[in-house]
């Protein structure tokens, strides 16, 4: 399967007629093996491009850290206005009222996460038209699948507000206005990350990192006035709602700006806006492509839809059984929950910076160990300082930025801090597989959901127990999954010739 992979994506690049990567080999090792630097070289895993005159390109670790810098400084920012948002509400509402609440936020990033699955399609897709030499059609794509995204979130909210009293009772919620807002917030969701998808094509990254602010900044006023209003667990799914919207508006607007030509940056921005709704629902022929190019992307937003929900349903199933089975303990779980958890919404953010360049390099030819260095070293920061809090003063973290009713659960904190840092790892070499076309990925983290689901019922609600097997599942999937990405990447390294005047 893997060669099989290999052998299509290769077709594809001399079939386009593109050059490989010139490449400098600067390790001992296999890149595929170890991301540590060697004796002999100062790279941290991964090839050195170089351009046409022979000088260094943009592969360097300061380069990278550069260009991932401000998405990860929009990562803090958005994650510190969440936890402004935590500790605020979780000391208006009741810990019933907060565990609910974090039951529809957890339902939320399990309704939103095929969102990723369109931003991974969007780049494969927008990849392959620019290697193919038809990156011309991105703008006329991307207007014609927004309106169809536009018209189907309406629908999408129509039903379930007409159907919320319904829908709430076979979820077991009080409030069916709650369970309709975050079911629409996650639809408005799905269609902010085409224009997200977009963004990271272009490799835009500074507006991506306005985008994240825009959300955790209307977020937190919208939950807070709600919130404080005394709305309640419906009133902060209502806030939701109205960033989750408001998002989408202003990634909207950046991509348009990203993908207008600079000759005629306005008309071409106009034109974006104003196309025909009509047009949406009607067939494009010159769009439609081949038979073998939309099945290939079909097939890429299906993996990827399966791989980022049970990444989901990994970070979020625990919450959901534990307040199903020890409603008494379901609010003080969802502090030790909300503050573990933190770190897997920092590699996500951080996979908005290797998506694209996994894809863009991997269809020339090169690899992007590099750029996976580069997150890994961002994301360590927080998670080794997390854990050290997790591990020498949970009661007093969860008294300071919650309250002392909040710490009952404090014992399932630093294995829960353990596991969504596995998690973590996992997300970022999910990203970086999706995005080279390697779809096994899906099934590895399909199987590990189920185990979790299973494990985490077994022990019927004990938080402490809970947080346990929890880390011995995440334990289990990344190990398959860092088995499976050195068997690709070694099998990748065998094949690519090397560079010509090397020894």
């Amino acid at each position: 399967m893997i060669g099989d992979e290999e052998r299509a994506e290769h077709g594809d690049h001399e079939e386009n007629g593109v050059a490989p990567a010139v490449e400098v080999l600067v390790e001992g090792l296999p890149a595929a093996m170890s991301l540590a630097p060697s004796a002999g070289g100062v790279a941290l895993g991964g090839e050195l491009l170089l351009d046409e005159e022979g000088h260094r390109g943009v592969e360097s670790m300061r380069a990278g850290l550069r260009q991932a810098g401000p998405l990860a400084a929009a990562g803090v920012l958005a994650n510190g206005a969440n936890v402004i948002v935590t500790i605020a509400v979780a000391r208006i509402l009741s810990p019933h009222s907060y565990g609910v609440l974090n039951q529809l936020t957890g339902l939320f990033l399990i309704l939103s996460m095929p969102g990723s699955a369109v931003v991974v399609a969007v780049v494969r897709r927008v990849t392959m038209w620019h290697e193919g030499g038809t990156g011309h059609l991105v703008r006329r794509w991307a207007g014609r699948v927004h309106r169809q995204g536009s018209l189907a979130v309406v629908a999408w909210g129509v039903v379930v507000f007409a159907t919320r009293h319904w829908i709430a009772v076979l979820l077991g919620q009080r409030s069916g206005i709650g369970i309709a807002a975050i079911l629409t917030a996650a639809g408005f969701f799905v269609l902010l990350s085409l224009d997200r998808g977009l963004l990271q094509a272009h490799r835009a990254y500074r507006p991506l990192a306005a985008n994240l602010l825009v959300e955790g900044g209307t977020r937190t006023a919208a939950v807070l006035v709600l919130v404080g209003a005394g709305k309640g667990p419906s009133g902060a799914a209502i806030g939701m709602l109205v960033a989750e919207a408001a998002t989408a508006a202003h990634a909207r607007y950046c991509a348009v700006r990203a993908w207008s030509t600079d000759d005629h940056p306005k008309r071409a921005a106009g034109s974006f806006w104003k196309s025909g709704w009509l047009a949406a629902v009607r067939p494009d022929h010159v769009l439609d492509g081949s038979r073998d190019a939309r099945k290939r992307v079909l097939l890429d937003l299906a993996a990827a839809s399966l791989s980022l929900s049970m990444v989901a349903v990994l970070q979020n199933v625990d919450v959901l059984v534990v307040g199903r089975d020890n409603p008494s303990h379901s609010g003080a779980y969802a502090a030790v929950s909300v503050t573990s958890k933190v770190i897997v919404f920092g590699a996500l953010v951080l996979g908005g910076y290797l998506l694209p360049e996994a894809a863009i390099r991997w269809r020339q030819g090169g690899h992007a160990l590099r750029q996976l260095a580069v997150v890994l070293v961002l994301l360590s920061v927080p998670a080794v300082a997390l854990l050290a809090v997790a591990l020498g003063a949970s009661h007093l973290l969860l008294g300071i930025v919650f309250h002392h009713a909040y710490a009952a659960a404090a014992s399932a904190l630093a294995p829960l801090v353990g596991a969504m840092i596995l998690l973590s790892i996992s997300v970022i070499l999910t990203m970086y597989l999706l995005a080279i076309g390697r779809r096994w990925v899906g099934g590895v983290l399909a199987a590990g959901g189920l185990a979790l689901g299973l494990a985490v019922s077994s022990v019927h609600g004990n938080p402490h127990a809970t947080a346990l097997v929890d880390l011995a599942v995440q334990a289990g999937v990344v190990i398959v999954i860092v088995v499976g990405f050195t068997v690709v990447h070694g099998a990748h390294l065998r094949r690519r010739p090397a560079p010509a005047g090397l020894t």
